[in-house]
């Protein structure tokens, strides 16, 4: 390929997700196709700091398609602290942009570093951020990868515990969920496995909420039904933690079920990725890298790089199927910074259909007005072309 003369720096940052390689891989390979020199940076923004930088070539990266984790070490840490020596480093190394692929941490690092520009030109890079946490909580994206892995996994857990209840005992299930506040792997999971509730953080829930729920399942206990799936993220409510809940349940269920909880714990952030995150990470990919060719040569004069612009850093998120880019400024706003959570979330809108599947007696509204549109109409996006 015909150089460019540009070099486009990789990394990970926060924790590892599956399907986090496949988007690496993609980058670097997409990146070379481009005459882009690349560079991985080991161990996140620390290692952008400590010079845990080396060249990555085509071969570096085959087979990692398939690799659960991040092979390039991955940390929480935001770059704030850091900001003089990731500029002495960018000078360094000579690096041109920046592809960041990860989650929380990646959008507020991405933030930081955006506002570090007035005082390091060093920073004044174009900057992409691609999704990529098991809690699917990165603002700008419906979807992010490594979500619907830890998915399948969590599903496929409780498929196999409520196995455990076959015969004739009546026996409820009690499952933490990861996801930090946000609520999506437990009530996608709920949906998925049929849980009788999932309890999150943005449904707030009162004791009379439980109670309601452990009379209802109480009630259905008495019939013919053999087991009880009760899903509760990990940050929902500090004082009704899962132990909570099982002593209640417990204790409610004397003589109609026994209880037994399980906590899913770091499982649900390893495994190999399923076929959609690694398609995902691969397009999501070969995206940032167009995008950031685009970008370089908008910011180019004279052979130097200058980017300031709020467009210059952005991220790529899927919204309503189609990829899009958008400038991470823009998403401050529609930010909950302190439970770390996109302000709206698609996904609340399926909870009704959760509690009908439950055998509540609830209206589900499916009308053109109402909050499931995205379900029932069909609204035609244009494909985003790779």
């Amino acid at each position: 390929c015909p150089q460019s003369g540009y070099t486009v720096a990789v990394m990970n940052v926060g924790a590892p997700a599956a399907g986090m390689n496949a988007a690496v891989r993609a980058t670097v390979r997409i990146g070379l196709i481009h005459g882009h020199r690349m560079l991985a940076v080991h161990d996140g923004f620390e290692g952008l700091a400590f010079g845990m930088v080396e060249e990555i070539g085509w071969n570096a990266v085959g087979s990692w398609t398939g690799l659960g984790g991040s092979k390039l070490g991955t940390k929480r840490t935001l770059p704030k602290k850091y900001f003089e020596e990731i500029s002495a480093n960018i000078s360094k190394f000579g690096i041109h942009a920046l592809i960041i692929v990860g989650g929380f941490e990646a959008f507020t690092g991405g933030l930081e570093l955006v506002e570090g520009r007035a005082r390091f030109e060093e920073l004044c890079i174009p900057l992409c951020i691609v999704p990529a946490t098991v809690s699917n909580n990165v603002p700008g994206s419906d979807f992010s990868i490594g979500a619907d892995t830890a998915l399948n996994t969590i599903t496929t857990t409780c498929d196999l515990i409520k196995q455990s209840a076959a015969g004739t005992k009546r026996r409820v299930f009690i499952i933490e969920t990861m996801g930090g506040f946000c609520g999506y792997l437990a009530t996608m999971a709920g949906l998925a496995a049929g849980a009788d509730a999932a309890y999150i953080f943005e449904e707030p829930f009162s004791s009379r909420d439980l109670q309601a729920n452990v009379d209802h399942l109480t009630e259905k206990m008495k019939t013919t039904v053999k087991r009880g799936l009760v899903l509760r993220n990990e940050r929902c409510n500090e004082n009704y933690t899962t132990d909570f809940i099982y002593n209640l349940y417990s204790e409610e269920g004397k003589g109609v079920f026994d209880c037994r909880k399980n906590v899913l714990g770091h499982m649900q952030q390893g495994g190999s990725p399923t076929p959609f995150d690694r398609n995902f990470g691969t397009k999501m990919g070969a995206k940032a890298v167009a995008w950031i060719t685009g970008k370089i040569r908008e910011c180019s004069r004279h052979g130097r790089i200058f980017a300031n612009t709020a467009d210059s850093a952005c991220l790529l998120g899927m919204r309503k199927r189609s990829l899009v880019f958008q400038p991470i400024a823009e998403l401050r706003q529609q930010t909950d910074f302190e439970h770390r959570i996109p302000k709206e979330q698609w996904w609340l809108r399926l909870r009704p259909i959760l509690k009908i599947l439950a055998k509540y007696n609830i209206e589900l509204d499916t009308s053109e007005t109402a909050h499931l549109e995205h379900l029932t109409r069909k609204v035609l996006v244009p494909e985003a072309t790779l």
